[in-house]
């Protein structure tokens, strides 16, 4: 991708993941623009629509490894890019944006980003999105 998403999207989450929920529940409050919609990973025609977007099909794994960002524009990134870019959408702030692109930050927020990945269920959390909405989650996964 050259340039980095922007404007209206939709962020996807891991809705059985408790701390992912309550990350999400974070974003919706910060949500002042309105131009973030939430999504569970879980959602019937998520691996749909991100392959569609990224132009390849997207695996399973591939899919649960990050939450992903799917830009109206089209644009999709994942992992810590796309939390930079949902903040930055939500809050109408360019700074989340911006700190992501200072040379080395990038990669730095990647990894500490796959670290929580990893450890998620390690985290305190909430009541997972799945649970508490589920017929927003009808796939098993």
């Amino acid at each position: 991708m050259t340039a980095p998403p922007s404007g209206p999207g939709v962020l996807f989450f891991d809705g059985h993941c408790g701390m992912c929920t309550r990350s999400r529940d974070l974003l919706e409050r910060m949500n002042r623009t309105g131009d973030v919609r939430l999504e569970p990973l879980q959602a019937a025609d998520t691996v749909e629509r991100l392959s569609a977007a990224l132009g390849r099909q997207l695996s399973q794994d591939e899919l649960m490894a990050s939450i992903w960002w799917l830009g109206d524009d089209g644009r999709v990134c994942s992992a810590a890019e796309a939390a930079a870019v949902a903040a930055a959408v939500a809050t109408g702030l360019p700074a989340p944006r911006w700190a992501y692109r200072i040379p080395g930050a990038g990669p730095l927020s990647e990894a500490a980003y796959g670290w929580v990945a990893r450890n998620r269920g390690r985290f305190p959390g909430t009541t997972p999105y799945c649970e508490r909405e589920p017929s927003a989650c009808p796939s098993t996964d």
